[in-house]
């Protein structure tokens, strides 16, 4: 007898909710900029509406199949390959940024695809290794090797993704028992990888020190010669580094409790850049005020919960971490660009997840969230 399927409606109308209110709030942040630069205020609202419409057929085919099917090793390493050939692509069709692979009139950010590609890849191999999780030979090299493989492909353009993937992994290494001694080696590379990821690009390196040491104090106390202030200072945007937080905190402290009203807000016309992608929850804080910065807070926690308690129930191994690694990703990276846009943490250039312009990542969002929507599903 067929085992009856049972959806996890609070989550999957928690998903439904962010992605209206992410076009809603989107389309407020874009018009004017998207008036301005291509004639029509609709732009970005089309082209996003048209991805969201992709993402959810996506979301509903994985979330009707088995996730049991994916516990293959052919879908751990082919996505992942697919994902590394593409970023390779992306390297060298986008000589400046290496972020984008142009498709007509649409771009591809391979990036965005390595996140679902990581998570079938984790869930199946620690489930593999699940019995001996810290063995080095079997376990634990073959981890290392994959990992730095596909993140450092991402680092090379994207360190908010790479620090994503990395949080990700460690947080399903972690639940799956590892080793106290080799998560602190893995967090020691992770944290010099991401180290020599800011200094090999020196335009991360002035956010990084025009957050934490605007006046160059520090850098100065250990450089007497003034060689890294002088070739800071060379930079474009060297002379505001702060610039962008510094709008980002100006809109969200003008939205108060209960924000200027929806498309009522100020900063977003030329003040505050990228408000319709990386610093959207500054627009939405503006506009919507406090209020709408608790109720987004809020709904992302709503994915916490929901992922976390299916990740406990979840009847084998394979279901566990794929719905720890979706989850983590997820939540990981909202909490991230919401610390960036309250001036937490430097800039990192990363979306909030279903509400950010962009399709990639509204696409590896919605097909992430999809495989979690199934193990509910098609649990035991």
């Amino acid at each position: 007898m067929p085992m009856e399927r049972k959806t996890d409606w609070v989550l999957f109308t928690a998903v439904v909710a962010l992605v209206f209110f992410g076009l809603v709030i989107m389309y407020s942040a874009s018009s004017v900029v998207a008036d301005l630069k291509y004639g029509h205020s609709t732009y970005y609202l089309v082209r996003q509406a048209a991805w969201a419409v992709a993402a959810f057929g996506i979301l509903m085919y994985l979330k009707n199949q088995d996730y049991r099917r994916w516990n293959q090793p052919v879908w751990a390493f082919a996505p992942m390959g697919v994902a590394i050939m593409l970023l390779i692509v992306a390297y060298f069709a986008d000589a400046r940024a290496h972020r984008w692979i142009r498709l007509g009139s649409a771009q591809l950010q391979p990036s965005e695809l390595a996140k679902p590609a990581l998570i079938v890849f984790l869930a199946w191999f620690v489930s593999l290794r699940a019995s001996a999780i810290n063995n080095r030979k079997h376990t634990l090299v073959p981890a290392t090797l994959c990992l730095t493989v596909l993140v450092g492909m991402v680092v090379a353009a994207d360190l908010g993704t790479a620090v994503v993937l990395l949080a990700t992994a460690g947080v399903v290494f972690f639940v799956a028992g590892l080793d106290r001694r080799h998560m602190a080696i893995a967090c020691a590379a992770a944290v010099l990888l991401i180290a020599a990821a800011i200094l090999h690009k020196p335009y991360r390196a002035l956010r990084v020190i025009g957050r934490y040491d605007p006046d160059f104090t520090l850098i100065d106390s250990i450089d007497r010669n003034g060689t890294i202030r002088a070739k800071m200072q060379m930079m474009p945007g060297a002379k505001d580094p702060g610039y962008h937080a510094r709008q980002s905190k100006i809109a969200v402290g003008s939205g108060g409790l209960l924000g200027m009203g929806l498309m009522q807000g100020q900063q977003k016309l030329l003040y505050l850049p990228e408000a319709h992608t990386d610093f959207i929850y500054a627009v939405v804080g503006e506009e919507l005020g406090l209020l709408g910065c608790a109720t987004v807070l809020f709904m992302f926690l709503l994915i916490l919960w929901r992922g976390v308690r299916l990740a406990c129930v979840a009847p084998e191994h394979f279901g566990r971490y794929l719905a720890l690694g979706v989850t983590a990703s997820i939540v990981i990276q909202a909490f991230m660009n919401m610390s960036v846009v309250l001036d937490m943490t430097p800039t990192k250039g990363i979306p909030l997840p279903m509400i950010s312009y962009g399709g990639s990542s509204l696409l590896s969002t919605l097909a992430s969230l999809g495989l979690l929507l199934s193990v509910n599903e098609h649990a035991g």
